[in-house]
């Protein structure tokens, strides 16, 4: 008794479709997966065995063979298990086998039966059309973010038992092909109606008072997008002037919040604040983020802070403090406006076309030590400003921009 089952991986912000193929023939009573899996999907054995016991359904005592294909390319994500399950109980014959050749299945099981929401839903669904799928089956707690995608029929199911019911005509669920009513449209949505960090702080470019000089360069960098360097005294407002140039960036286009809610979807982000896809972000990291941290990788490779601020912001705060090397890992995504990481078991690309903003102070206890810098007072001195310009001037020179130096003071 044999089946097979669709569903897909993530890779960058793009998914690849695999196969998960079920085979229960006479034998020694056995459960045993194979495809260059990681431990993740390995442990989905005893998950799969246990929820569909607790479901009502008892596994026969027969050899259960599970591929998971192409087997060159390493499957990771918690999102096999639901697949897994539908895959075996098609093959013992509960689960007809006519309703799963369009349908793409995703999602992670709890012991109890119960369908948990997964990491990079959307990628995989807006991925699902042109590869030929109808319908995908995801996690209910998935159902906003997977409805963001119009030309697929989303079934978002809450229990093993009701996925099955599906497949066997029997469980109905109501209409969900783009979840109408509940998900905003990739357009502007009103400032009021969003819940992320600046909305929430009611921040916005007109409660700068003063500064003229840094206002208006502010206003220049932001409308063509262009890197800035802010250089001065602490208290001087560098801060709280970068924390505000997204309120006066122009509003997302459509491909542009969908690309950056792939982004936050394969970081796991999207699940419970939809809003990110609507405002432009801002991300500050603190100077002693690691260079994974900051560009993406990891093991399993994962976007960074450079991606995260895609079509935003992204604000070094004490740039001086920053690690050099750290530093120059920026050189080459500013200027391919993408991210590329290799790894041994694969390699993916992450966009990062964002706005560099960085601030120093007049002397850090860094320049300082280095004896670059004196503190005065914390008074600025003559000739700093163009030191720190020099210093960092491989960083705002890339591509050609516009540089702006930018020297506040009391």
């Amino acid at each position: 008794m044999y089946s097979i089952v669709s569903t897909a991986i993530i890779r960058g912000i793009s998914s690849l479709p695999v196969q998960v193929e079920a085979d229960v023939s006479s034998g020694m009573p056995m459960f045993e997966m194979v495809g260059f899996l990681a431990s993740e999907v390995k442990e989905a054995r005893e998950r799969v065995r246990t929820a569909l016991r607790n479901s009502g359904y008892l596994l026969p005592p027969k050899r259960i063979t599970v591929n998971i294909s192409p087997a060159n390319v390493k499957k990771t994500g918690s999102g096999f298990d639901l697949p897994v399950a539908v895959a075996i109980l098609a093959a013992i014959g509960v689960v007809p086998k006519e309703g799963l050749a369009h349908t793409l299945i995703v999602g992670e099981i709890g012991l109890n039966g119960q369908v948990q929401p997964t990491e990079g839903i959307l990628p995989v669904v807006a991925d699902a059309g042109a590869q030929g799928f109808t319908r995908c089956m995801v996690p209910y707690g998935n159902r906003m973010e997977a409805g963001i995608i119009k030309n697929v029929e989303i079934l978002a199911v809450k229990t093993v038992a009701e996925a099955i019911a599906v497949f066997q005509g029997t469980g109905r669920l109501g209409p969900q092909t783009g979840l109408e009513g509940q998900l905003p449209e990739l357009a502007e949505v009103p400032k009021g109606q969003l819940d992320g960090p600046q909305d929430a702080v009611g921040v916005d470019f007109s409660q700068i008072h003063g500064q003229r000089l840094v206002r208006r360069a502010s206003e220049v960098a932001a409308a063509g997008m262009h890197n800035l360097l802010m250089v001065g005294p602490p208290g001087a407002g560098k801060t709280m002037i970068a924390q505000r140039i997204p309120t006066i960036l122009p509003p997302l286009s459509s491909p542009e919040k969908l690309e950056l809610a792939k982004i936050y979807s394969v970081s796991g982000m999207l699940m419970h604040n939809q809003s990110r896809m609507h405002q432009r972000p801002f991300c500050s990291p603190h100077h002693t983020i690691t260079p994974q941290g900051l560009v993406g990788g990891g093991i399993v490779p994962k976007p960074g802070e450079i991606s995260l601020a895609h079509k935003g912001v992204l604000f070094l705060d004490e740039l001086a403090e920053f690690q050099k090397s750290t530093l120059e890992l920026l050189r080459q995504p500013m200027e391919e406006k993408q991210i590329h990481i290799a790894r041994l078991q694969c390699g993916c690309s992450y966009p990062a076309d964002f706005m560099l903003v960085a601030a120093t102070n007049i002397a850090t206890p860094k320049l300082i030590q280095w004896k670059t810098a004196e503190m005065r007072g914390n008074k600025p001195f003559r000739g700093f400003g163009g030191f720190i310009f020099l210093l960092f001037e491989t960083f705002f020179c890339c591509g050609g921009c516009f540089v702006l130096k930018i020297c506040t003071s009391f």
